[in-house]
Order: C-alpha cells, then sequence, then structure tokens
C-alpha cells in the first residue's frame, strides 16, 4: 500500500468518525424533562377582571418625549380608579407614590429576606387615530376581543397583577414572602419612574429573589423546525443606541458635482455597515435557547444546534442572509432609519445626516460598537457621534428556583408549551433592576399571534379576552409560589 492510499485510508476514517460524531449527537439531543406543571384548577370572577382592564384602557396615559404634550388628569384619573378596581389590595397592601409616575405596593408575607417584584408600565404610546377600526381609549369589547391602546402594552400585565392580588387577598391568602408591585408610567419615553424603584430598594436594602417584567410571551412559529407553542422568558435585553453619521460640503449648484456628494458619502458608509454585520456572538441567553427549543426542532436543525462546533459557519450565513428575529438573536443589529440633505433638489447640501437605531448584543457594548462602525466605514469625511444609547443587561440566571417558579407558572397556564429562555431584543424597565438582582425575568403573559404582535405600538391594538384572562391566571399561579 502507497503513501498516498494510506492518505486516502486516513482521510476516510476521519470523514466517517466526523459523520457518526454528528450523527450520534444529533440522536441524542432528545428534549429535556419539561419544567413542573400544576394541575390545580384557577378560578376568579372573570367578567370583573375584563371590565377591570377595559377601565384602564380608557385612560389615556400617552406619554412623549415632550412632556408638555402629555395630558396629566389622564395619568392621575388612572391612580385615583386603582382604590375601586382592587380594593382588597388597597385594603392589605401599603401604597406609596414615588417622583417620575412610579407606584410601589407592598404586599407583607410571612418572611422578609426573598422578596418578589411583580412589574408593568401604564403609560402608552400615541395613536393615529384616523387609522384605526375602533376608538383606541374607548375599550370596545367586541366578538370576544378588547379593542384599545395598551391593552397588550402593558395594561393586560398591570391589571393582571392587581387583579390576581386583590383575588387571593379576598380569599384570605398571604404570600410566603414579601411582594411588591412596582409600576412605572414613563417606560415609553425612558422615564425615571423604575429608576426612582430601584433606588429605593437599593437605600432600605431590599434585594428581591424574583423580578418579572414584560418580556417574551406564548408565540408559535418562531422557532425554525418547531410546532409547538413557546413560552419565551427573557433573562437578559439587548442594548440600544442611536447613532449619527454626518458629512460636511462647500455645499454649491448641483449642476458641477464632485465625485461624491455629502448623500454619496453617506450611502457608501450605509452599504459598508449593511454588507459587513456585527460578528455574531452566541450569548448564554441564546445558546440556552437553542438548547432547549433545538431538542424540539427537526431532524436537519437538530443537527444544527446539537453540533454548533461544527455549523456555527452556517447558522451565522443563515442569519444574515434572511435577517429578522433570529438574526437578532445574534449579533449586534444596525437598522439605518433616518437621512437628511438639501433643502432644495438642485443645491448640494454644505451638511447631510443619517442616524442609526442600534440594539447591542451582549456581548458588545456602545464604546466597542462605535468602533467598528469607525473601522468598517474608514472614511474621513464621516463623522460618527453617538446620539443617546443604554448598554445590555445584566444576564439573570437560569439554573436558580426563581426561574423555575416563573417557567412553572407558565407551563402550567399554557398547557403543552415549551418554556425557555431567551434574549429580549427590545429594552425595558428591567434592565434598571440588574443592579441589585440577577432574577430578572422578562415575560409578558399573554400568548400571542403574530398579527396581534405586530399591533403593539401600531394601530388597532387589541387582545382577545381568552388572553386577558390567561394574564390573571398566570399570576395567580405566580404569587402562589412566592
Amino acid at each position: 500500500m502507497g503513501f498516498f492510499d494510506y492518505i486516502l485510508i486516513v482521510l476516510a476514517a476521519v470523514i466517517f468518525g466526523f459523520i457518526l460524531t454528528i450523527v450520534i449527537r444529533t440522536l441524542k439531543f432528545v428534549p429535556k424533562k419539561n419544567v413542573k406543571i400544576f394541575e390545580e384548577e384557577i378560578e376568579f370572577d372573570n367578567e370583573k377582571a375584563i371590565e377591570s382592564l377595559r377601565e384602564l384602557v380608557r385612560c389615556k396615559t400617552v406619554s412623549y418625549k415632550d412632556s408638555s404634550k402629555e395630558d396629566d388628569a389622564e395619568f392621575q384619573k388612572l391612580v385615583a380608579r386603582l382604590p375601586y378596581l382592587y380594593p382588597n389590595v388597597f385594603s392589605k397592601c401599603s401604597f406609596s407614590e414615588l417622583a417620575d409616575r412610579a407606584l410601589l405596593f407592598k404586599w407583607e408575607g410571612r418572611n422578609h429576606n426573598e422578596p418578589t417584584v411583580l412589574m408593568a408600565h401604564y403609560d402608552v404610546v400615541p395613536v393615529n387615530e384616523e387609522m384605526w377600526e375602533k376608538p383606541p381609549f374607548e375599550a370596545i369589547l367586541e366578538d370576544n376581543v378588547i379593542w384599545g391602546r395598551g391593552t397588550l402594552d402593558t395594561k393586560v400585565t398591570f391589571n393582571g397583577v392587581l387583579f390576581s392580588a386583590d383575588t387571593l387577598i379576598a380569599k384570605g391568602f398571604v404570600p410566603e414572602n414579601d411582594i411588591y408591585f412596582a409600576f412605572s408610567g414613563g417606560e415609553e419615553v425612558n422615564g425615571k419612574g423604575a429608576v426612582n424603584i430601584v433606588d429605593y430598594f437599593e437605600e432600605n436594602g431590599i434585594v428581591p429573589a424574583l423580578v418579572v417584567d414584560e418580556g417574551g410571551a406564548v408565540v408559535e412559529g418562531v422557532f425554525p423546525g418547531v410546532s409547538s407553542p413557546c413560552g419565551l422568558i427573557g433573562i437578559a435585553e439587548k442594548g440600544m443606541m442611536d447613532v449619527e453619521y454626518s458629512c460636511k460640503s462647500a455645499g454649491g449648484h448641483a449642476s458641477a458635482p464632485k465625485p461624491h456628494t455629502p448623500v454619496g458619502e453617506l450611502s457608501a458608509a450605509c452599504c459598508k455597515m449593511e454588507n459587513n454585520p456585527f460578528k455574531m456572538h452566541l450569548t448564554k441567553p441564546v445558546a440556552e435557547m437553542f438548547d432547549t427549543l433545538g431538542r424540539h426542532s427537526n431532524f436537519l436543525y437538530r443537527m444544527i444546534f446539537a453540533n454548533l462546533w461544527a455549523f456555527s459557519g452556517v447558522l451565522d450565513l443563515i442569519c444574515k442572509k434572511s435577517g429578522g428575529e433570529l438574526n437578532a438573536l445574534m449579533r449586534t443589529t444596525v437598522a439605518f432609519t433616518q437621512m437628511s440633505g438639501s433643502a432644495a433638489s438642485n443645491v448640494i447640501p454644505p451638511k447631510a445626516t443619517m442616524v442609526s437605531n442600534m440594539r447591542l448584543n451582549p456581548q458588545d457594548n456602545i464604546d466597542s460598537a462605535l468602533e467598528y462602525i469607525r473601522k468598517t466605514i474608514d472614511n474621513e469625511k464621516v463623522e460618527v457621534n453617538l446620539l443617546h444609547g443604554m448598554n445590555p443587561s445584566r444576564i439573570s440566571e437560569t439554573n436558580c428556583e426563581a426561574f423555575e417558579k416563573v417557567a412553572s407558572a407558565v407551563a402550567s397556564t399554557w398547557k403543552g408549551t415549551i418554556v425557555s429562555p431567551y434574549l429580549m431584543v427590545q429594552c425595558s424597565d428591567s434592565r434598571h433592576y440588574g443592579r441589585i438582582s440577577d432574577k430578572v425575568y422578562r415575560f409578558s403573559a399573554m400568548d400571542l399571534t403574530s398579527e396581534e404582535r405586530a399591533t403593539i405600538h401600531g394601530n388597532n391594538e387589541r387582545i382577545r379576552v381568552s388572553t386577558a384572562l390567561k394574564a390573571v391566571e398566570f399570576y395567580i399561579r405566580l404569587i402562589k409560589q412566592c
């Protein structure tokens, strides 16, 4: 046997061993034991729960970056209605209003060392009423659907928290540990309400053993090869930054332009960024999501997720080409959203600008992102400046009792759901709690279709009655574990 024959045999053995390893790892990549499910039937006044939510929606608590546009009377109206909507909560819990429309309730438990914090915000984004099929603040109930701004984001969870507590208090339930209800009236404009609540906790030595805020939901069709509904619990959220790119010139008449105008320079910079996306990072939230949901996928995707050591490049290519949610989980994203130039069509602009909105992967930060942008564009004529931003949140633990409580409440409320950690690509008030707890979880207690998710911050926001009731059921199940 010649030397080359020997090389071919060795090469064939290596290839066979590689394929065998891939197949064995794929066959062993089976679903893990699911979380604990409680079969107890949850009962409460369904009609009253729905009417309470509708009352909240009728309050026009719209927040603006320009606070002069806000109607403070509407915010006050909502707060004034709370004792009538949730009388048992006000009879049993202490209540205080902190600065910047922060509301804080304390429900005292048998013990005080492992408190829970249940969050929501009661401000909503503005509406274009002409584009709505139903009035956005009348909470019209039709065909078992409630129409209105805030039904999904997040008055449904605001109501779910307080109505579940009100129900349990009426039945004589006392939680094992203290429970705080922490609400912000300015989340949509990055207000300071949640910051003030966290400051209060820090000043008083209160360290939450569990924090739950808005985030993931029960959804279908969001993970490749998985047909079952998935209950996604965010254990971290990406950072966010807005970046301005500017280019100057001497201006002048458009009849005799130089080879590149400011708009042309910026267009080239835009293309460079879009053609050279940020590096893929497999962070803990995404790795745990792949390890959980990938086991329920079809054989092809199971093979990829079971052998990322071999197929990470394939996954990276799929993400780059497809974009969308899967790509957003894997890397820092750049979305160019604004551009401006000359005021006249025949005048070369003295200055042109464009803006990108970026969502930072937990492996990146504001400084590293700006460095990558400048290096990629590589053009001294284009000035890159940060408008504002926030770094990614702290990553919460999953191998702990706190996560198991939330996961169990999800699985018990929505039977047949696969519960998984994930990385939240939006921002929320819960990021502020990272400085006092590593048990912060982001789950909006709803099962939502893709069509319903699209109405959040959009036109015709609405919620099914059954979904709103499930939110109350979820919080009752969660509170009973706290």
